[in-house]
């Protein structure tokens, strides 16, 4: 059958390309190679919980901020956000100190500077410059740790305010200042977790794509794009069945996406090179704990544990250390039922590739018994770094699922399990940030690897894909 748009990956970029386009009236089908859809935003069952893997919490949803009006025309706003603190959405806690991240852009600012005060008018400049939120072309090419150690002579408040590093990847040579700011400016200015999984957003988008006419395939694998005339007239699926359309967008990872073009006569020798050159960023591990009913009360925001102001550093992980893990990321489940207690627990830390490279010949469920116990003791260095400040921990947990970057390799695509995608570089941001426009005049890209990742980043980036096509 002939569609006017085929989607590859049901990831949130996909979806939101795919909800926007079938509500525009267009012919619409999404091809996803697993059973679950939703790529990084999907949640699992075990027993009676569905866990989250990429999905724990957004910011910029009050009305009027960054994300409210995207999210209100996804019809995403009526799901069951639940606003986190406003005295400190996020914990940063740093060799035992605690320094808490204050909703709205004045509140941060003074309150960091009652840690700092030789810094307020420091810490202003830094808000003032993320409340205006400066365009690619003025800060793609600046680094953002020159910017903050230049601004910040305290080293240890360079750490603060970089301190929730697990929703991107801090790189002290290359990130751009442009990044960080907005992957930091929406959360400041409101924090929001969900009553529930991931799979709520996934749901609400597949439900409103299907009721507006598109078709969302699962288990469908896409093999190769058939190009002829210099347009792309087909996709070609595992199970030998052909899906032809006008237009094609891929929310799979660049590098495969124009491994599927094999006998293109459109792309050329040095832009294929320079697909395969580009770096993606690091994986992660998590664990994911059941807790035992009643044994933790709920909090009501995220923690940010380091064993020291080392937040630019890369972590130290390594086969012989294995459980010597120097930060983790603690967040926990809004209470589903209505109780003050929560039942899960996310515990996340970056995991080098190194780390899972014996076993990257495998798939998952047949890794072998030493990449269990590897896995095990990741998620004992974890428990033990957050009973720094959740004592006991270990003795709440009821029982814990683990995932590392070969989870996310196997289930999103992503080359080396990569959490964030291609890695952005101030150095050569005209060669790291993707256009959604390729040498393929039909084919257009989207998804977290072109400009900006996290569910922020990923909205904007479907957005701007929609107008490259309508243009």
């Amino acid at each position: 059958m002939k569609y006017e748009v085929v989607i590859i990956g049901s990831g949130l970029g996909g979806l939101i390309c795919a909800h926007q386009l079938a509500k525009s009236g267009r012919s619409v089908v999404v091809l996803e190679r697993e059973r679950q859809l939703g790529g990084c935003l999907q949640s699992y069952r075990r027993g009676e919980v569905e866990l989250d893997t990429g999905m724990h919490y957004v910011g910029g949803l009050a009305e009027g901020q960054h994300l409210y009006d995207a999210f209100d025309a996804l019809g995403l706003m009526k799901l069951p956000w639940h606003k986190l603190d406003a005295d400190g959405f996020d914990l940063i806690i740093i060799g035992g100190q605690t320094f808490p991240m204050a909703e709205g852009y004045d509140r941060f600012a003074d309150t960091l500077s009652s840690y700092f005060p030789q810094a307020r008018e420091a810490l202003w400049q830094y808000v003032e410059m993320l409340r205006r939120l400066p365009s690619i072309d003025e800060i793609a090419h600046v680094n953002a740790y020159d910017y903050l150690t230049t601004l910040f002579r305290d080293p240890l408040l360079v750490n603060v305010v970089a301190g929730a590093a697990m929703r991107m990847e801090l790189q002290r040579e290359s990130l751009p200042l442009f990044n960080l700011a907005h992957g930091t400016s929406s959360y400041i200015q409101s924090s929001w977790r969900l009553k529930g999984s991931g799979n709520l957003i996934v749901n609400s988008l597949v439900g409103d794509i299907e009721a507006a006419g598109g078709v969302v395939c699962r288990q469908t694998e896409v093999t190769e794009l058939k190009e002829q005339g210099g347009r792309i007239v087909a996709a070609v699926c595992a199970d030998g069945s052909v899906v032809e359309g006008d237009i094609f967008i891929s929310n799979v990872h660049p590098q495969l996406t124009f491994g599927w073009l094999k006998n293109s006569n459109v792309l050329k020798t040095m832009f294929r090179r320079r697909i395969a050159a580009l770096d993606n960023t690091f994986g992660m591990f998590t664990a994911s704990l059941v807790l035992k009913p009643g044994a933790l009360p709920y909090f009501n925001h995220n923690k940010y544990v380091y064993r020291e102001a080392n937040v630019w550093e890369p972590s130290h992980l390594t086969a012989q250390s294995v459980m010597n893990v120097d930060r983790v990321m603690v967040s926990c489940r809004v209470p589903e039922d209505g109780g003050t207690c929560t039942r899960l627990v996310d515990l996340l830390t970056p995991l080098p590739w190194s780390m899972c490279q014996p076993w990257e010949n495998t798939v998952v469920g047949r890794r072998g018994q030493d990449y269990k116990q590897m896995k095990e003791r990741v998620a004992e260095g974890c428990i033990r770094l957050a009973e720094q400040v959740i004592p006991g921990l270990s003795t709440m947990v009821e029982r814990q699922y683990t995932s590392t970057p070969l989870t996310w390799r196997d289930y999103t695509l992503s080359p080396c399990g990569s959490a964030f995608g291609v890695r952005k570089d101030c150095r050569n941001s005209l060669m790291t940030m993707l256009s959604p426009r390729t040498p393929v005049p039909n084919l257009y890209l989207t998804g977290q690897s072109l400009v900006l990742h996290g569910l922020e980043g990923v909205t904007k980036t479907a957005f701007n894909t929609l107008k490259s096509i309508m243009n």
